[in-house]
């Protein structure tokens, strides 16, 4: 009989065949140096029959298969054997960004109506206080008390020792989780992952980067260390604030990358230049990998000399709904430079097999069927779309963006798919490679024409005194007025802005897109995601553009 489709299948074998490796490695308390410890671990073996025991005590305590179970827990062990306890149990954990606006926090949670509620004691304050997930009929706390919550983590741990294995007989299109979007290019979304998403994910992780179990990851986004037990590696996990990679102290991730010789790193472009700043290099590692938004070219060449020279450095491109879609490494990414620097946009590299990525005409209106989207040739911008196993199908709840997002499919064998819309704009070179233009509400239509953030930002962003740039629309679509945001790089003086932005105007005459720029701003410091700090806020800059512009 084969195991259910499950993420957490493969942790009984792993138990048996790699019982004494460490799964999993947390900061714990901090020495005299002001460095983590890391005196917190699990092996496989503890982590299968811990996560047994909280699966069965969750069970006891109504936690089954199919209950949707609000997780606010912070990176810790509890995270850890919560989360791989819920996907035993078959249960639907509903994962929240932490540091979205509180409005848009409750209304995600009043969206996913949980029956349940896990979280550490302050989730338990805001739940109380702010009426967050009113519907959770059973509250569980990771505190010593069972303050403002039904039990602990720890009775529930109890109350399940000894009762055996526990997996679900889960099949491939149950609800495996809830992942809410951290709303940085909209509303936050409920992504609806099914368990064959999730077993697709790691199956084309593993091809795509080569991945072998026994390795060493670093994963500076908790969330991805999920994917590192199915994958047989040992998670180690930094001594950071997860929500602010830009403001990591790269001495500590250089000391537990050393220490215990990690060979993987996972990060956001912020994270990796913090690295790349810090100048120290990092021969451990062997293979590294950037997502959550285009990592800039001196980034990439920065980290690049860090690195052993048979290291990878990859930055795949996707999105909560659909990852990974293509990939790219470091060394053809340089190569490319060039182009991005002239306009070309960033290239994204291939897909990764077996998706089938095809870039259809813009259109802003919904499209019900795949014979009514028109495909463009390799060449032309259009929006990117992806059919494939990782591609997820629905937001919950949420008919309207999801008749927006996917379209229908007809197969020649009579069946049908999904083809999820990325909401980026794209095109195809010649060799294959995918080019990624920037998100397709984030194009600004002007009355000669459109243009795209990631073909004009470039351009400007190889300035030395400019940190980064934002391309922004003021006035009525079709119509806009094209206005460049620009951030000063640091210790550059305000005081040189005019001279700096005579400069960018001398730039943008160079190539033909750039040059109908005739606004340029200076602003003091772009607004970013919370997720990667990354994503810069248009939306908000367009807002302060126009009471500027006028």
């Amino acid at each position: 009989m084969s195991e259910p489709c499950n993420i957490a299948a493969r942790l009984p074998t792993l138990a048996r065949e790699r019982g004494d490796q460490v799964a999993l490695r947390c900061p714990g308390t901090r020495g005299p140096d002001g460095l983590a410890r890391y005196d917190v671990a699990l092996t496989y073996a503890e982590l299968d029959a811990r996560s047994d025991a909280i699966a069965a005590g969750l069970s006891r305590r109504g936690i089954v298969r199919g209950t949707r179970t609000v997780v606010m827990v912070r990176p810790t062990p509890e995270f850890f054997l919560l989360m791989f306890a819920l996907f035993k149990a078959g249960a639907v954990p509903v994962l929240v960004d932490p540091g979205i606006d509180k409005r848009a926090l409750r209304q995600c949670l009043d969206e996913a109506e949980p029956a349940a509620f896990v979280g550490i004691p302050l989730a338990h304050v805001g739940r109380v206080l702010l009426g967050w997930a009113k519907s959770a009929r059973v509250r569980i706390t990771t505190g010593a008390r069972a303050w403002l919550a039904d039990a602990t983590l720890a009775q529930v741990e109890r109350d399940g020792d000894g009762a055996g294995p526990q997996l679900a007989a889960t099949e491939p299109d149950e609800i495996a989780a809830i992942v809410f979007t951290s709303g940085s290019t909209g509303v936050p979304k409920g992504v609806v992952y099914r368990h064959r998403h999730f077993v697709a994910q790691i199956e084309l992780l593993r091809t795509a980067f080569g991945i072998e179990a026994g390795g060493v990851d670093f994963p500076t986004f908790p969330p991805f260390a999920l994917f590192d037990p199915a994958l047989g590696l040992t998670s180690v996990i930094p001594d950071m604030d997860p929500t602010r990679p830009a403001q990591a102290d790269p001495r500590r991730l250089h000391a537990a990358i050393a220490r215990f010789g990690a060979d993987q790193l996972f990060g956001s472009p912020a994270l990796m230049r913090v690295l790349a700043e810090y100048g120290q290099p990092l021969p451990t590692l062997r293979r590294v990998t950037s997502a959550g938004a285009p990592v800039p070219p001196d980034v990439v060449a920065r980290m690049r000399a860090l690195l052993p020279e048979h290291a990878r450095f990859w930055t795949p491109y996707g999105a909560t709904e659909c990852l990974p879609v293509a990939v790219i490494e470091g060394r053809e990414l340089e190569a490319t430079r060039e182009a991005t620097e002239r306009g070309a946009s960033t290239c994204v590299g291939r897909p990764v097999p077996p998706n089938e990525v095809r870039i259809i005409a813009i259109t802003d209106a919904a499209i019900e069927r795949w014979e009514d989207a028109r495909v463009l040739p390799a060449g032309e911008v259009g929006e990117i779309t992806v059919a494939g196993p990782s591609a997820t199908d629905l937001y919950f709840r949420r008919e309207a963006q999801t008749r927006l997002a996917k379209i229908r499919e007809r197969l020649p064998d009579g069946g049908e798919r999904i083809v999820h819309r990325m909401g980026d704009l794209g095109w195809f070179d010649t060799e294959g490679r995918l080019w990624f233009c920037g998100r397709k509400s984030h194009r600004v239509e002007t009355a000669d024409g459109p243009l795209f953030t990631e073909q004009v930002e470039p351009v400007f962003n190889t300035h030395p005194d400019v940190a980064r740039t934002a391309l922004v629309g003021v006035g009525p679509v079709g119509a806009q007025t094209p206005v460049l945001c620009v951030e000063l790089a640091a210790g550059v003086p305000a005081r040189a802005w005019p001279r700096i932005e005579r400069e960018l105007r001398a730039l943008g005459a160079r190539f033909p897109h750039t040059a109908r720029l005739a606004r340029f701003l200076r602003h003091p410091k772009f607004p970013v995601d919370i997720r990667h700090n990354a994503k810069i806020g248009r939306e908000a800059l367009a807002a302060w553009a126009a009471r500027r512009v006028g």
